[in-house]
């Protein structure tokens, strides 16, 4: 799978949900390398085990995980001749003896989860090395019994320690006078007596350090010295045999590398697994039938990552048609579609449980291709549409058989009829190149083929008419519309101007270009403040035509929608006829020099924005300029502009 549709399509907020349910490093490791596969077999195998994982957990199951604590770094010392420390050691005892645990009980369920349970028959006895450990270290400490050799050390450290503190008792009670404290302190390793500086003379001995206040001196009698180097001797000679045993340890574990490492992975696994199963869990999951025949039946799929609890969705393809066009309102749910069948065959596919009922099936694919969303980049000065094309240029350069393809929006951000055609082109190429198709539209012309088109099928998002929400329903076999003139009419805008667009709306369907223009019932005029085409420098309309015949003038507002029958488009006044009859007529984002004559008039103004004093900026200008200028008015901004666009 491509990185560029994981990415659109969220997979690596699946990842980081996962990551939450980890406990060992090995476990997250797995996770982070998690990738869709294509592997029918392995797939089915994989969501079998994370099921079955699931059920265990949810009947009361505990898998007690062994803490892998310290193990990292012992792994990555073993082989190069490291002589591991007690604590070391107290690690792998640990692991060890949880591994243990672990294999028991896995064998305890072996009836009720056998896959799940298998793993543990693959991890080593590791009692023997335990056992081992333990014998010589006990709470991080080697005990005397770890060695013959160190247990007579000991012994005669003991022996020593004894002579030594009795001969410091006697040195405390025959110098009290001289002594700032009655205790023994330590110094450098050496038992010292805390002298008053001015009696520094009457204890025999050596100074090894003083007090920062000067005032008093730590001296080592001379009558102990000798004890002192006796007891050092004694005690490098300890150190010399607990290195030894240490040693012959770590050899000890050096030669449980190998079962070390697969009991290990093991855990790892394990973690791995019931951290997809308990995901599993919180998302009320499933295991989807799996097919190869490009047939997605999904059954009250809900997209897992929706912060909401979103509305079940019934989603079919592949049994007939192979592509399904979905169409309803903005905000009513056709993007999440989209996004939910994507995903899901992204986790089907990953051996994650989806969100959905049983008996819900899906394809495996070898590629997810997916446009959603705008990727415009104000750096490369990419357009809407541009930005949309070079997505699908891209998806044709990926798309062979056994792909599913998800296209949100199609013929957006251009022309109307250029953005049809062109999308039903590629709507075509990608059908003969045996892909799946989902796609989103809100236009009639892309819905009419795919109502006539042979393996094309439509499907729309429910609306309620009456309170104006998105029922976030996928109603099958049904085109859906935008619902404007609904909401429209619900939001207060005048019945008229209603009834006024769907007659627009009707011829436009009925013809094309010029002829659909041609077909528009003219609207009275009406506005004292407009400019007629005759008079273009007069304010004042001038008087009708004796001749009946001769149609009135026309009265043009700066914001009147008209059409252009030559460009075949429609577009907005942005300024009224010069002494030549030229007008600037706005064009989408283009403002463009064109004589009135050549211009048919649509709908008024005052039809079209709320009131006289309405701010046509909303509509000539851009965000970031309509900024700058409520910026200016209130002070000055060294260096900020605003750069009008050309007027052809």
């Amino acid at each position: 799978m491509r990185q560029h549709s994981l990415n659109k399509l969220e997979y690596n907020r699946v990842i980081e949900n996962l990551m939450d349910y980890a406990v060992t490093y090995i476990g997250r490791r797995s996770i982070e390398k998690l990738q869709p596969i294509q592997d029918r077999e392995l797939i089915t195998h994989r969501l079998a085990e994370t099921y079955e994982a699931s059920q265990l957990l949810a009947k009361g199951g505990h898998p007690p995980l062994p803490s892998l604590e310290g193990m990292e770094t012992i792994m990555g010392l073993l082989g190069t001749g490291y002589i591991m420390e007690e604590k070391d050691f107290e690690y792998i005892a640990q692991f060890a003896r949880s591994c243990e645990q672990l294999r028991s009980y896995m064998i305890s369920k072996k009836a009720d989860a056998p896959i799940v349970a298998a793993y543990g028959t693959s991890m080593f006895d590791l009692k023997p090395l335990r056992e081992a450990i333990t014998e010589c270290i006990d709470r991080g400490r080697i005990v005397d019994s770890a060695s013959t050799e160190l247990h007579k050390i000991r012994k005669k450290i003991r022996t020593a320690e004894e002579r030594l503190q009795k001969r410091l008792e006697t040195l405390l009670s025959r110098y009290s006078d001289s002594l700032q404290e009655r205790l023994v302190s330590q110094r450098s390793g050496r038992y010292v007596l805390p002298i008053k500086k001015e009696y520094r003379r009457r204890v025999p001995g050596t100074v090894l350090d003083e007090s920062s206040s000067g005032q008093t001196v730590f001296v080592e009698p001379s009558e102990v010295a000798g004890l002192q180097m006796d007891l050092s001797a004694l005690r490098a000679e300890e150190s010399r045999e607990e290195t030894q045993i240490l040693a012959l340890l770590s050899a000890e574990v050096e030669k449980y590398s190998y079962e070390l490492s697969i009991s290990l992975e093991t855990v790892g696994h394990y973690d791995f697994l019931f951290a997809k199963a308990k995901w599993g869990l919180a998302i009320r999951g499933i295991a989807p039938e799996l097919n190869e025949d490009r047939i997605i039946d999904l059954r009250e799929a809900r997209h897992p990552l929706l912060a909401s609890q979103p509305v079940p969705l019934n989603i079919q393809l592949g049994d007939g048609y192979r592509a399904l066009l979905i169409t309803g309102p903005n905000t009513g749910g056709k993007t999440v579609a989209l996004k939910t069948v994507g995903l899901l065959t992204l986790m089907a596919q990953s051996g994650l449980l989806i969100p959905a009922a049983e008996g819900s099936r899906l394809a495996i694919f070898r590629s997810v291709e997916v446009d959603i969303g705008d990727d415009q980049s104000l750096d490369s000065s990419l357009s809407t549409f541009s930005s949309h094309l070079r997505n699908v240029i891209d998806i044709l350069a990926h798309v062979r058989s056994s792909a599913l393809v998800l296209l949100d929006e199609l013929a957006t951000g251009t022309d109307p009829g250029e953005g049809v055609g062109l999308s039903i082109a590629v709507l075509e190429e990608l059908y003969r190149r045996g892909a799946v198709i989902m796609a989103t539209t809100h236009f009639n012309e892309i819905k009419e083929y795919a109502r006539k088109t042979a393996g094309f099928q439509n499907a729309r998002m429910a609306f309620d008419e009456e309170t104006l929400s998105p029922l976030y329903r996928l109603d099958m076999g049904e085109a859906g519309n935008s619902y404007a003139f609904v909401i429209a009419a619900k939001l207060g805008i005048s019945p008229d101007i209603v009834e006024r667009a769907r007659m627009i709306a009707n011829s436009l369907k009925s013809g094309s270009g010029a002829a659909a223009g041609a077909n528009i019932p003219a609207i009275r005029e009406e506005s004292s403040k407009s400019v007629r085409a005759g008079s273009p420098s007069s304010l004042k309309p001038k008087a009708k035509s004796v001749n009946s015949n001769q149609e009135p003038p026309i009265i043009w507002s700066i914001g009147d929608l008209v059409f252009i029958p030559y460009l075949k488009k429609s577009g907005i006044v942005y300024r009224l006829p010069n002494e030549s009859g030229n007008m600037i007529i706005q064009v989408q984002k283009e403002k463009l020099s064109i004589n009135h004559k050549r211009i048919r008039k649509y709908i008024d103004k005052k039809h079209l924005y709320p009131g006289e004093d309405y701010d046509m900026d909303i509509v000539f200008d851009s965000v970031e300029n309509r900024k700058k200028r409520r910026l200016m008015g209130k002070r000055h901004v060294e260096g900020l502009s605003i750069q009008k666009p050309a007027e052809d």
